[in-house]
């Protein structure tokens, strides 16, 4: 059977902005751009994983299959955020002939839909492009960085839309952590994403009460002082819990 023959549309495109905990900084996934060659001036520079999309397939899609393709990435938290339509964002020369030479296409205006992906840092980052390289970035550094089009501008973007889910579910931290941790390490990391100091106390009593938390039999091995207890997120159960919320409340409300 002959490969079906996919069309880019030239006018959107997806960008995601994953994020990793290394446990003691919040990082950022940044693809190396290298510009110029064939006697021109070579060029390098970082972009976030992205691309057009294709003319059939929808946005969710679109990121799911430009992840995989860019860093080999599957079944993580990938999370839609906003869109970003500048007219200027695509007028750099740089950024303009070099996504022409990569889609082997005449490109316009794009307006680019941005997501938000949470991963565990110690997962393994493939390329099927050997040109293709990828580093971690503390996420301090960006607003020192010039990254392509506007990314400088998603990024940031991104890291508010992280910080305000944050505050309403805690939960999304337990994308970046270990399958095993210990609340220092959630606290830790917390603060970090939010720019807080928390109380061991309070910040305890609070993660204790999120549905699907739950404290293990076990502690940390190899540490220099007292062991502390590990914990893991199911999020199985907590899916459950919330189901059965939800319809508690559904069939309260039939019942008025």
């Amino acid at each position: 059977m002959a490969k079906r023959l996919l069309k880019y549309n030239p006018h959107i495109s997806v960008d995601c902005s994953v994020f990793g905990f290394d446990g003691k900084q919040l990082k950022v996934l940044l693809i190396e751009r290298n510009i110029g060659g064939d006697n021109e001036d070579l060029f390098s520079d970082k972009k976030l994983p992205g691309s057009i999309i294709y003319e059939d397939e929808d946005l969710d899609t679109a990121a799911v299959r430009i992840l995989n393709e860019l860093t080999g990435l599957k079944n993580i938290y990938l999370s839609q955020f906003r869109s970003f339509g500048d007219p200027e964002r695509t007028s750099n020369p740089r950024d303009k002939n070099w996504l022409e030479r990569t889609m082997k296409m005449r490109v316009g205006r794009i307006v680019t839909v941005g997501y938000v992906a949470l991963i565990k840092i110690s997962r393994k980052i493939s390329f099927e492009s050997e040109n293709t390289t990828a580093r971690w970035y503390d996420v301090k550094i960006l607003p020192s960085m010039e990254l392509a089009f506007d990314h400088n501008l998603i990024a940031g973007e991104a890291l508010s839309h992280i910080r305000r889910q944050v505050m309403l579910e805690p939960q999304v931290l337990f994308e970046l952590l270990p399958r095993k941790f210990t609340m220092t390490q959630l606290r830790n990391l917390y603060d970090i994403v939010l720019g807080t100091k928390s109380d061991v106390r309070n910040f305890q009593k609070k993660m204790l009460q999120i549905e699907g938390l739950e404290q293990l039999d076990e502690v940390q091995k190899n540490v220099p002082y007292r062991a502390p207890k590990l914990y893991r997120f199911d999020k199985k159960k907590a899916k459950s819990t919330r189901n059965k919320t939800r319809k508690n409340k559904e069939d309260v409300s039939v019942g008025l």
